[in-house]
């Protein structure tokens, strides 16, 4: 018996959504930062045994308020997660349960099995834990709950083990030697993005798109060619930074990261653009991947 199954998490802006994905894998799928809205884009990742092939799906946060046609976009892509998900994660923050209620009408009227995670109860006491399973039972009645810490691996093999359980036996549906739908180049650009995430304030990381250029692997040491788009002019100072300080900085982390990833050094060259109202405009966001 083989059980294959699509695992879709859902919920809040921030509620580390990313952060159980790659607990759950194993691997580091998905990029984290503090910052609300890291994640714009569906990402599967893949949990193989002999006996089974989990598709775990993480998606950006539910957003409330669309102010940009990415920001659709990214609604878009929880959409999908409702259409062709086997079993269904909804995450939630302990200390913070309110959630919209278009978003907890879907989620009560699937008809699939649904996994509540409240997470960071590390933040938490036991008291207020109990409480708030009791809450979510009451919004949630067919949910079954587990409070949890993705960040510190508590009770995360517990939900791996009842996700595993619900899962429908079926032929695996990827090969099994692979671990994501994305290629190579998805996650180095994911990686540096990821570093203007910790690195810069303010508007700046909703303002930034990278793209990756060139990935020569037959080298030596690989060479990658990066460009980071952003919407102004005055961004790009910001990016560059005073002698060009703050892209150096950049450049180094983001490399470190990668070369963790992938094993190996790199040579890694960064350079900024202006893409005016990248984040607006339906043809730029299709020919950036979205």
């Amino acid at each position: 018996m083989h059980k294959s199954g699509f695992v879709n998490i859902i919920g809040n802006p921030n509620v580390g959504k990313s952060t159980l994905t790659n607990a759950l894998i194993g691997e580091r799928i998905s990029i984290v930062s503090p910052k609300a809205q890291t994640t714009r884009q569906r990402v599967l990742g893949f949990l193989n045994s002999d006996d089974y092939q989990i598709i775990f799906s993480d998606t950006p946060g539910y957003i409330n308020k669309v102010s940009y046609s990415l920001h659709q976009k990214m609604l878009d892509y929880i959409g999908d997660a409702f259409v062709d998900a086997d079993v269904l994660v909804l995450m939630m923050e302990s200390g913070q349960l309110s959630i919209n209620e278009e978003l907890k009408e879907k989620v009560n009227n699937l008809n699939v099995p649904l996994l509540l995670v409240i997470n960071k109860i590390d933040l938490s006491n036991q008291e207020n834990v109990a409480g708030e399973i009791e809450q979510c039972q009451q919004m949630f009645p067919k949910a079954k709950i587990f409070p949890a810490s993705a960040l510190h691996n508590f009770n995360i093999d517990q939900v791996r083990d009842e996700i595993i359980e619900l899962c429908p036996e079926h032929p695996p549906y990827y090969p099994k030697d692979i671990i994501s739908d994305r290629y190579l180049r998805f996650f180095v650009s994911e990686m540096i993005r990821e570093q203007i995430f910790h690195q810069f304030q303010k508007e700046i990381p909703y303002h930034t798109e990278v793209v990756i250029t060139y990935f020569k692997e037959e080298e030596e040491i690989p060479k990658i060619g990066a460009v980071v788009y952003v919407s102004r002019n005055s961004q790009k100072v910001i990016l560059l930074g005073k002698g060009g300080s703050a892209i150096k900085r950049l450049g180094m982390e983001a490399r470190k990261s990668i070369e963790e990833f992938l094993g190996q050094h790199i040579f890694l060259d960064i350079t900024i653009k202006v893409n005016e109202n990248w984040r607006n405009d339906p043809n730029k966001l299709k020919n950036l991947g979205y």
